[in-house]
Formats: C-alpha cells, structure tokens, sequence
C-alpha cells in the first residue's frame, strides 16, 4: 500500500499540495477507465469495508474512538448504508455518452472533475468516507478526505482499507487519500486546492467551503420536524419516530428534532410516543435539561450529542424510567428564546400541538425559520392533500411520507431518494443545490449540439404573447 503520510514538518500548503499532486496523478491513470472498470473499483472499495467482521469491527472501533452513537447505528451504516449506496448507483452509466436527446439534437459527455476534497464529520465517520469516495470514484475522480480531529483513526482504519481494495483491483491506492492528522489549517488549504469541495459538518465548515473559492457543495442546518394529522396510523407513527429519534442515538442531523400533532389525535399521540420508550418531561424537568443542553450564550453542549438516554438524565440531575429511550420536550415556542425548537443532536424532541394541519404547516414554517429551513420535514397522513398542502407551503427540499426521517431522507430500501450523506438544501439553506448529492454532483458534462433537421421559426406575435396584446396594448 502506499504510504499517505507527508512531512509533518512542512506547512500547511506544502503538506496538501503534496496530497493533492498525488491525487491528481491517480486519478490521471482512471480518466479514460472503462465504465466496467470504474464499477469494478467502487464494488471492491464498498467489500473492503462492509464484509463480514471487518463491518463489526468499524462499527465498534468507531464507538470507542468517537464515544458517539452506538454499535448498532454504526453497523447498520457501514454495512447497510453502504451497500445499498452501492446498488443505487452501480448500474448507472457514468463513463462516456450519458443522455442523447433526439429532440433538441444534443449529446451529454461525462467529464470527471478531477480531486475532490471531501470533509467528513465525527457524527458519521463510519460510512460518509465510503459513501463520497464510491461517489467520487463512479465519475473517475479522485478524493482526498478530509475527517473530523475526534474521527481521524476511524478514517485511516476505513481509508486504508478502501486503499488495499484498489491495488487488488490494479488501480493506485492514491485514488483515496485521508489526512491522517486533520487540522483546521490542513482542511481550509484543501478546500482551496482541490477541484470540487463535498462538505459535510457543521455551519461554520460549510460556509468556510463556500468561502474557500472552489466550487462546493455543501449541506445546510437539520432540524427536522415531523407533523402527525387525524388520519395517521398513531402506531406506526410512533414506532416509526422512536426509531427516527433513536437511531445512533441522533448522530444525524436527520433526526426528529421536533414533533408537531394535530389536537385531535394529540393526547392518543403523546400516549404512544410513551409507550415507545419516550418520557415526557415537566417544566422543572425542562428547565434542568435545557440548562445542561445549551450553555448561557445558547451554545450545544457537545458531551449530551449522541449521547443515551441514561447520560442525559445523570447530567440533567432527572430521576427518569429505567426503559426511557429518548425525551419528550413539551413546546408552544420557536426561536432563540426557546432553544428547544432548534436542533438538538440528541434523543431530546420538541413536541407542539397544532389546532389543525394549516396550524402545523405555519408551526413548521415558524421553527424551521429558526433552523433547519430547507432541509427535511416529514408526515405522518393517509391524507393525499394534507400532504401536498405541507409540500407546497414548506421551505424544504424533502418530505418523507409515513417513514422514519433519519433512516430514510439520505435514501433507503424502501423508497426511490437518491442514497447519500450529503444532503442539499436549496437556496432557503444557503447551499446551492437541493439534491440528495451522488456521482452525478460529482461530473462536467460536455454538450454536443448538432443543428436540428429543421430550424424553428419564430411563432406570429399573436400566438407567443396571447392575451397579454390586449391587455397590454400594441
């Protein structure tokens, strides 16, 4: 394997431009790959890391590296995130004549970008470097990555795995590169000297990628809430936001952040929210836990993220049920008065009543304009215009349907979303695009126009303009 250390002497410029050469020589020796070849790489990038024992294995050394999360989040990432990933992505062409159409006469080539430089946060170490390398790899790209400082050992161990795949396979282990030692300093150079940013973490790193004067995709704030109407299936509701809730112990920023149930089937709601495992709490209850959440000037305590239920409640000083897997936080509130509206990052959720579900939309709509417009909300209905009543009056980019947000937004076996970490979230999130991002973000393309059989002719005024002569005048 090659070695991926540079001279820690040097600085920070030096040390990335030496990474990044060497990236750009491997990813020189794929640019004409064939679309078998690139397939071939990123199915044995993805065994590397998601076969028997080795998954296990990552799974528990990110826990004991991290303390984030738990064993079975990180095995189900690693080993099912990854995998189905793959399967959405492995058929599709993305080396040569991607679109041909017959109409407008034109021709779409696929282009690789060159070095990508990927930043991969502590919360999910475990699969995002996988999941934006096979990205990368699938348009002939290179990557560097760039892991969050509590994550580093996860990523070398994921890294250097993925790295031997390719040599079996024939291709340069440089194809994917991680800082071994990752500083602020060595992030921000890579951002400017790579081809393409993919960020992935916090507010400030995304808007850093924005700044950095390479093209980036970035992701915006999660806060995603979640309405529940009259028509929902309450059991299925409530099973589904306990696992949304609970999942990795709400590493994800996917995570049900705040619940907003119509008064009519409120009461039976929260009572099956309860049954899941969820403890409401009083306000002396609330008032305790808001104190060890959020310090004075409003900053997440980062020792409750991800954090179980049991380490919250001996932080928070609150005697809670032996079986209590996540909290209820009652909430009339949004904003920065009212902390709980925001994102949370831990088995702690906001729950509102709504008078109807034009209440609960205008709710949404309230505490997503704190946080988390643009991102993800969800419903639970078996009403096809209350849904499409939420989807057309929410700032969001995804609206899952009866289905868990934090296992499901980023793609899953049951429904058709795009499978990825990487979550755009339009203009209302200060990002540029609203996609679930893959290989496609990942390309240039080359358009090849040819004249048309026949060249069109201006239409008469009459038929362009219609009625808007009259209305008008001429």
């Amino acid at each position: 394997m090659a070695e991926q250390a540079v001279d820690q002497g040097t600085n920070a410029e030096e040390q990335i431009a030496a990474l990044v050469a060497r990236s750009r020589k491997a990813q020189a020796e794929i640019e004409n790959y064939t679309q078998a070849q690139v397939d071939e790489l990123i199915r044995g990038m993805v065994w590397a890391v998601a076969r028997p024992g080795v998954a296990e294995e990552i799974a528990q050394f990110t826990v004991d590296e991290t303390r984030l999360g738990n064993y079975d989040g990180k095995f189900l990432k690693i080993q099912r995130k990854t995998r189905a990933t793959l399967m959405d992505i492995i058929d599709e062409k993305s080396v040569g004549i991607l679109e041909e159409d017959l109409e407008r006469n034109i021709v779409k080539i696929a282009k690789p970008m060159g070095v990508i430089g990927a930043l991969a946060p502590s919360t999910n170490p475990e699969a995002t470097p996988v999941i934006k390398a096979i990205h990368a790899v699938k348009g002939r790209n290179s990557i560097v990555i760039a892991p969050h400082p509590r994550a580093k050992l996860t990523n070398k161990k994921i890294v250097d795995l993925m790295r031997d795949a390719l040599v079996k396979l024939g291709a340069p282990a440089d194809l994917v590169i991680g800082i071994e030692t990752p500083t602020l300093e060595l992030t921000n150079e890579l951002m400017q000297q790579c081809d393409r940013v993919l960020a992935t973490g916090g507010g400030a790193m995304v808007n850093a990628a924005y700044s950095s004067g390479t093209p980036a995709l970035g992701v915006g704030v999660g806060n995603a809430v979640i309405t529940v109407d009259e028509t929902a299936d309450l059991d299925d509701a409530a099973e589904k936001i306990r696992l949304s809730k609970t999942l990795d112990l709400a590493a994800s920023c996917s995570a049900d952040n705040a619940v907003v149930v119509v008064e009519k089937v409120f009461e039976d709601m929260t009572e099956k929210l309860q049954g899941q495992g969820g403890y409401v709490v009083s306000e002396e209850e609330k008032a305790k836990l808001q104190k060890t959440l959020w310090d004075d000037e409003g900053h997440l305590n980062t020792a409750i993220v991800a954090q179980p239920a049991e380490k919250i409640a001996e932080m928070a000083g609150l005697s809670v049920p032996e079986d209590t897997q996540f909290y209820i936080v009652p909430e009339e509130g949004w904003g920065s008065k009212h902390p709980f509206s925001g994102e949370k990052l831990s088995v702690v959720m906001a729950l509102y009543k709504a008078q109807d579900i034009d209440h609960a939309i205008e709710l949404t709509n309230r505490i997503q304009g704190y946080q988390g417009q643009g991102h993800s909300c969800g419903i639970y209905s078996n009403s096809d215009e209350n849904i499409m009543k939420l989807a057309n009056s929410t700032k969001t980019s995804r609206v899952m349907v009866n289905q868990p947000q934090a296992a499901s937004n980023s793609g899953n076996l049951w429904n058709g979303m795009r499978q990825t970490f990487s979550l755009g979230c339009g203009s209302w999130g200060g990002n540029g695009t609203n996609n679930n991002i893959s290989w496609r973000d990942l390309i240039n393309e080359t358009w090849v126009s040819k004249p048309l059989e026949q060249t069109k002719e201006l239409v008469d005024d009459s038929e362009l303009f219609g009625d808007v002569i009259g209305k008008l005048g001429d």
